[in-house]
């Protein structure tokens, strides 16, 4: 604090002589110069002096702060003694007094406890001693009760054991028999039940054959590629296991029947399913790891494939200038079809089309419609043959139709030639009288049949 003192009249100090030099250069030269009666006693007054002066002050009221501050500290270190002493007497009385509260407290719970729990031991003997009365009463009613319940169930049963056996007596041996006959129709259900379970048996066994890829041709996508055409051509319009080419041994597993103008063309299908490659992309697709060469592992196999069928089953003008790649699962084409580039490779170098499921149903659909179409040609080709040939039949018609006009014309000339005979035959006999006074007929040598004669032999060589 006593620096403090100090620093704050030096700085008193300066502040004065600061604005004695401000007041000397402010005053006009001019004006005259005012005596300060402080600056004259200031400037008179010996500074040194002053300053030693303040130092001796400034030492003195140190030396008696310090003596204040140590006074101060002894005090207070006694004052803490005496008040600590106090505090542990506080303490200690207050501590004997909470030890005999709590003792004496301790001793009336403990009697309290011990009295509370007599009276309800106490007590529960006596609810014990009245639940069992109560419950001996109330074990004997009810035994009284069921007792007569049960005679009295016993005698409802025996009456309706009587009913039933009354009732049924006369309806077991039909209801019997008819039971034994639902059982016979039910055995003989399950016997044909169980001979169709047998034939399922070997169907699940060829398919087990067929998902286990026991051989090459046996695979799913080739039955279900079998399925499609059936399902889509008739049976003429496909076959199985052909071969395309001429002079070789290898097989496709089928082939559609085209008909083209100068006979039929095999149009090879082979299903592919290139298993490992596709295994091992779809593990890289799931762990993310080694895609890209799964990926050209996958290209590679299906080019591979591609180029086989190009170079054992495409053989015009036996087969037709392209075949088709069945690919048995439409994730498998769509794999195919998402590689940029693939389709479009393999369909250029190697003339194959790769169809999935859907995209095979589409192709031979539109097969479909094509034999319709040549059947309707072909039938139309039928109709104009048989039009051909009853245009030639109603020309032979029309000729026998003007033979029949001339004989017809013929026939009436003749027919009207008769009529002038009739007619002159009528006017020679008009003049033929019948007398009924004469019974005989006229002489031969009567002149009416002299001209009658001749006309008739005349009529006869007409």
């Amino acid at each position: 604090m006593i620096p403090a003192l100090i620093v704050l009249q030096l700085l008193t100090l300066v502040a004065v002589i600061v604005l004695i030099v401000r007041r000397n250069t402010a005053v006009p030269a001019a004006a005259p110069p005012v005596e300060d009666p402080r600056l004259a006693q200031l400037l008179a007054a010996d500074l040194p002096a002053q300053f030693t002066r303040l130092d001796a002050r400034s030492q003195g009221l140190d030396q008696h702060l310090r003596a204040e501050l140590s006074q101060l500290r002894t005090d207070t270190a006694s004052s803490s003694a005496s008040l600590r002493t106090e505090v542990l007497t506080n303490i200690g009385t207050l501590g004997n007094t909470l030890s005999s509260t709590l003792e004496t407290s301790r001793t009336a719970a403990a009697n309290q406890a011990t009295e509370s729990r007599e009276a309800l031991h106490s007590r529960l003997s006596e609810l014990r001693t009245g639940q069992s009365e109560h419950l001996e009463t109330l074990r004997k009613t009810v035994e009284d009760r069921l007792d007569k319940l049960n005679l009295t169930n016993a005698a409802k049963l025996e009456e309706m054991r009587i009913t039933v056996d009354e009732k049924l007596h006369a309806t077991l041996q039909t209801r019997l028999t008819e039971s034994f006959g639902q059982v016979t129709d039910q055995l003989t259900k399950v016997h044909a039940g169980l001979g169709e379970m047998t034939k399922l048996s070997a169907g699940v066994d060829d398919l087990s054959r067929i998902f286990t890829n026991v051989k090459s041709r046996g695979t799913i996508g080739e039955v279900m590629l079998e399925t499609l055409l059936k399902q889509m051509l008739a049976p003429s319009q496909f076959e199985k296991n052909a071969k395309p080419k001429v002079g070789s041994n290898e097989v496709v597993e089928f082939v559609v029947k085209l008909p083209t103008p100068n006979g039929e063309a095999l149009l090879p299908i082979d299903s592919k399913f290139p298993r490992e490659a596709w295994e091992r992309l779809e593990t890289a697709y799931q762990t993310g790891a080694d895609l890209v060469s799964a990926g050209k592992a996958f290209e590679t196999a299906i080019r591979n494939e591609g180029k086989k069928i190009c170079e054992k089953y495409i053989a015009p003008p036996r087969t037709t200038s392209f075949a088709i790649m069945f690919l048995p699962t439409e994730g498998l084409y769509a794999e195919v079809m998402r590689r940029d580039g693939l389709q479009t490779d393999i369909q250029q170098n190697c003339h194959v089309t790769i169809a999935g499921p859907s995209t095979l149903s589409a192709i031979l659909n539109s097969f479909q419609m094509g034999f319709h179409m040549l059947q309707m040609q072909e039938k139309g080709d039928e109709v104009w043959k048989v039009l051909a040939s009853a245009r030639k039949e109603f020309g032979t018609f029309e000729t026998l139709m003007d033979k029949m006009t001339d004989d017809v014309g013929k026939v009436q000339g003749t027919i009207d030639k008769l009529g002038v005979r009739t007619r002159a035959i009528n006017r020679t006999l008009r003049d033929v009288s019948v007398e009924t006074t004469q019974p005989s007929l006229p002489s031969a040598s009567n002149s009416g049949f002299d001209g009658l004669l001749p006309m008739l032999a005349a009529s006869d060589d007409e």
